[in-house]
C-alpha cells in the first residue's frame, strides 16, 4: 500500500456548515483473551514483565498506561497549585519537536509557538460538538492520520477513549491537555502543553474551521508526540492511524484487483459503524486532476448506500477530503444531474451541495479513481454479511518475541524452516463457504526512533494439524493483517520474519462464531491433546530404582540425576529442554525426602515416578508444536490441567526461576516446577486445616514460596 502524505495546496478556508450524517446499526461484541507468552530475551522479558501480569479487551481502557511516565492529573494539579502554566519538556516546543528535516532550516529558525490564550480571549476545546468538518489540514502532509481522524469522529464510541472530557480552557486550565492512543496492546494517555507551532502566522499543524476551537491541533500535537516529532507526521499509511485510534483490526481491500464480495463488505462496514479510509496512487504533491481528485493523497469513506436511480439500483460511497475542500466532479458529485432523478425524500436526506471537501460518487467511480479501501473495528464486523444470524467473533491475543535464533532450515521464514519459534493455536467450529470465518492480525513493535524505512518484513504461517501450510502472507508493513475462509479443524498461527532480526509482535486471532446458543463473547477453545501413549509404566518404577540404588536400599541426588537423565529423557522432546541438573535433582529429592536424610527410598521413588510419569503426559499434551519447551501460555494451561492454583503473578516467578532466558520450560525444568508447585500446594492445604492461624490464600503462600 502506498505510504500518503501530502499538504494541501494554500487557500482560503472555505465556510463550513453541518451535514445530515447517516448512521446505520448493528453492533458487535467481543471480549479478548490476553495471553502474553513468554519467548523473550532478558531484556524483552523485562520490557514486557509488567503486561505479562495484566489482561485486558482491545478496546478499552483496563490498562491505560501514562506514556513517558506522565500523570496528567498529577501535572496539572502541580501547575494548579503553583499558578503556572505547564511546559512539556520531554516534547518542547523548539525544532526537535518538529524534526529536522521537515522544513528547511531557514523555516525552522522562524517558527513561533503560541497558546491558544495568546491568540484568543475565549479559546475552546470543542464548539458545539466534534465534526470532521471541523478539520482543516496544515502545512503537515499528515492526510492520512486526519482522514483517519475524520472516521473517528463519526464513532462516538471510539472518540471518547481518544478524547476525555476533564479538560478545557475554562475551568482547571493550566496549558496541560490529554490524549488516548492505542499503541502495542495497550491504551496510552500522552500528555502535552496547549503550545502551537505557526510559520509566519500561519499553522503549521492542523487547525479547526472555527478560529477559537482547538480539538485538532492538540490531537493532531499528542499523535506527533507518540510518533516521536511533527516530521513522523508527514507520510504515512491510513492503516496505522484507525488501528492507533481503536485498538481494533484494520482490513485493506486493494479497489485495482478488489474481491468479489467487495460491496458486501462496504455495506457490512457502514451498517456496524466502522470507521473507513480510502487512499489513491501518485508521488507528484498536490497534483488535482481535472476531475478532483488528488493524486497520492488519504481520504474518510464517510457512507455506502443503494438508492433507487432511473427504475434500478445504484451503489454510491460517501467520501471526505481532509483539506476541508477540493471535491470530486464527475457523476453524483455536487451539483451533478443524476441528483436529479433520486426521490426526493432521499435527496433531501443524503444530499448536500457545499465545498466542505465532501461528496458522492458511484461505486464503479470509487473504484477507478481510488487504489485502496481500509476498514477498522473493535471486532470484523465488516465480513458480517450473507445470511448469518447471531454472528458474534471471539478474539485471543498473544505478546512475544520472534527470535531467529530458534529459527532454522532453508530460510527462517520458508515455509520449509523448522522453527522453535511460538506457534498458536485455534479451533474452527463453523464454516460458510460464501463468507470469511477467521482474521489474523499481526502488528510488530517499533523500536524507539525507529520508523518505516526500518520496519521489517512480517508475516505468519497457518498450518493444518499436519503441519502441512494452508495459508500465509508477509509484508513490509507495521500491521499484516489477512482474512481467511478456513473449514472446520485445529490450525496453528506462526508470526516470522523475511530478516535476521528478532522483533516483539502481537498477535490476534479472530474467530467468527455463528450458532443461535453460542455467546459471541466466549474465549477460543484450546487446541484438543492429542493421545500419546506412555513410554514410561508405573509399574517399571521398581526394577528402575533397584538399577541405580545402592545395595538396593535408597539413591542420593547424585544417582537420581543419572536416572532421570538415562530413563526419562530418551526422546528428543523431552531431550531438547536440556538435562537434569545436580542441584535440581537435589532440590527434587528435598521435595520428596520424607525422613531427611538426603536419599529416597522405593517408596518415596515410586511417587517421584508417578509424578514424572504424569507430567511427562501432559507436557506432551500441552507442547502441541513439539518444540520441546512450555511458554507461559502452554505453561499456564498445563498447570490448570493439573488442578493446581495459579495466577499471573505465580505464572511470572515460575517462568524466571524454573525457565530459560526466553521463559520457556524444557521437560527436566518442568517436573521440578510442577513438584514444587505441587509439593507446597498440599503444604498449605495441611496448614489450613489447622483453622485460622493460617492468614494467607494459597495463592499468596505460593507466591511467597516461589520467591524462596
Amino acid at each position: 500500500m502506498t505510504l500518503i502524505g501530502f499538504s494541501p495546496p494554500r487557500s482560503p478556508s472555505q465556510r463550513g456548515g453541518g451535514c445530515l450524517e447517516i448512521q446505520w446499526l448493528g453492533w458487535k461484541r467481543s471480549v479478548e483473551s490476553v495471553d502474553r507468552g513468554a519467548m523473550l530475551n532478558l531484556s524483552s522479558a523485562l520490557r514486557l514483565q509488567q503486561g505479562l501480569q495484566t489482561a485486558g479487551t482491545t478496546g478499552g481502557l483496563q490498562n491505560l498506561r501514562n506514556f513517558n511516565n506522565q500523570d496528567f492529573e498529577h501535572l496539572r494539579s502541580l501547575c494548579l497549585s503553583q499558578g503556572l502554566l505547564f511546559e512539556d519538556d520531554i516534547f518542547p516546543a523548539d525544532t526537535s519537536s518538529i524534526g529536522p528535516n521537515l522544513l528547511p532550516k531557514d523555516k525552522l529558525q522562524q517558527i513561533e509557538w503560541k497558546r491558544p490564550r495568546e491568540l484568543l480571549r475565549n479559546p475552546c476545546l470543542i464548539m458545539d460538538g466534534v465534526s470532521r468538518f471541523d478539520i482543516i489540514q496544515g502545512e503537515i502532509g499528515d492526510c492520512w492520520m486526519l482522514a483517519a481522524l475524520g472516521s473517528l469522529t463519526m464513532q462516538k464510541q471510539f472518540l471518547e477513549k481518544v478524547l476525555p472530557k476533564d479538560q478545557g480552557f475554562q475551568s482547571d486550565y493550566a496549558g496541560i491537555f490529554h490524549f488516548r492512543f492505542w499503541q502495542f496492546g495497550d491504551w496510552v494517555d500522552v500528555v502535552i502543553d496547549d503550545r502551537l507551532p505557526f510559520l509566519n502566522g500561519n499553522y503549521l499543524s492542523v487547525h479547526a474551521r472555527t478560529s477559537n476551537e482547538f480539538w485538532p491541533s492538540l490531537l493532531e500535537k499528542a499523535y506527533a508526540k507518540l510518533q516521536g516529532s511533527y516530521q513522523n507526521l508527514h507520510g504515512g499509511y491510513i492503516s496505522d492511524a484507525l488501528v492507533d485510534f481503536t485498538g481494533g483490526v484494520q482490513m485493506q481491500f486493494s479497489l485495482k484487483d478488489p474481491p468479489p464480495d467487495l460491496e458486501d463488505v462496504l455495506k457490512a462496514a457502514s451498517k456496524s459503524r466502522c470507521l473507513m479510509g480510502c487512499s489513491t496512487s501518485g508521488w507528484m504533491r498536490n497534483t488535482v486532476l481535472r476531475n478532483g481528485i488528488v493524486q497520492g493523497h488519504a481520504y474518510t469513506v464517510t457512507g455506502a448506500v443503494k438508492i433507487r436511480f432511473k427504475n434500478q439500483w445504484e451503489h454510491i460511497i460517501r467520501v471526505w477530503n481532509p483539506w476541508g475542500h477540493g471535491e470530486w466532479r464527475g457523476p453524483w458529485s455536487d451539483g451533478s444531474p443524476e441528483w436529479d432523478y433520486v426521490e426526493p425524500e432521499i435527496k433531501e436526506e443524503l444530499y448536500r451541495k457545499k465545498n466542505d471537501g465532501e461528496f458522492w460518487m458511484s461505486y464503479e467511480n470509487f473504484r477507478e479513481q481510488f487504489s485502496w479501501l481500509c476498514v477498522c473495528n473493535c471486532t470484523p464486523t465488516f465480513l458480517d454479511f450473507g445470511d448469518q444470524r447471531h454472528t458474534g467473533w471471539s478474539v485471543e491475543r498473544h505478546i512475544n518475541l520472534w527470535n531467529p535464533l530458534l529459527a532454522t532450515g532453508r530460510s527462517n521464514w520458508s515455509s520449509g524452516a523448522v522453527s522453535k519459534n511460538p506457534q498458536y493455536f485455534f479451533k474452527v467450529t463453523k464454516h460458510d463457504p460464501k463468507s470469511y470465518n477467521v482474521v489474523i492480525s499481526l502488528i510488530q513493535k517499533n523500536a524507539e526512533g525507529v520508523h518505516d524505512a526500518q520496519k521489517l518484513k512480517i508475516g505468519f504461517f497457518i498450518t493444518t494439524e499436519n503441519s502441512k501450510v494452508l495459508k500465509q502472507d508477509f509484508s513490509l508493513a507495521r500491521d499484516v493483517s489477512s482474512c481467511f475462509n478456513l473449514s472446520p479443524g485445529t490450525y496453528a498461527v506462526t508470526p516470522a520474519t523475511t530478516e535476521d532480526r528478532e522483533f516483539e509482535f502481537v498477535l490476534r486471532i479472530f474467530v467468527k462464531n455463528q450458532d443461535d446458543n453460542e455467546n459471541s463473547n466466549s474465549q477460543l477453545n484450546p487446541a484438543p491433546p492429542m493421545d500419546v501413549p506412555r513410554q514410561i509404566q508405573d509399574s517399571s518404577y521398581k526394577a528402575i530404582f533397584l538399577k541405580y540404588a545402592k545395595q538396593g536400599s535408597a539413591i542420593d541426588a547424585l544417582q537420581l540425576q543419572r536416572l532421570l537423565n538415562d530413563m526419562v529423557l530418551q526422546d528428543e522432546m523431552t531431550s531438547v529442554g536440556g538435562e537434569f541438573s545436580f542441584d535440581s535433582c537435589r532440590a527434587i529429592l528435598a521435595l520428596m525426602d520424607l525422613n531427611s536424610n538426603g536419599q529416597l527410598t522405593l517408596q518415596e521413588f515410586g511417587s517421584l515416578w508417578r509424578s514424572v510419569t504424569k507430567y511427562m503426559d501432559l507436557f506432551r499434551r500441552e507442547d502441541r508444536n513439539c518444540s520441546g519447551f512450555l511458554d507461559v501460555y502452554e505453561l499456564k494451561s498445563a498447570i490448570q490441567t493439573a488442578g493446581l492454583p495459579v495466577n499471573e503473578q505465580i505464572l511470572h516467578l515460575m517462568a524466571l526461576r524454573y525457565g530459560n532466558v526466553y521463559k520457556r520450560m524444557g521437560f527436566a525444568d518442568f517436573v521440578s516446577c510442577m513438584l514444587r508447585l505441587e509439593t507446597m500446594t498440599y503444604a498449605f492445604q495441611n496448614l489450613a486445616k489447622g483453622g485460622p492461624q493460617v492468614l494467607m490464600t494459597v495463592t499468596e503462600w505460593l507466591t511467597l514460596v516461589m520467591y524462596i
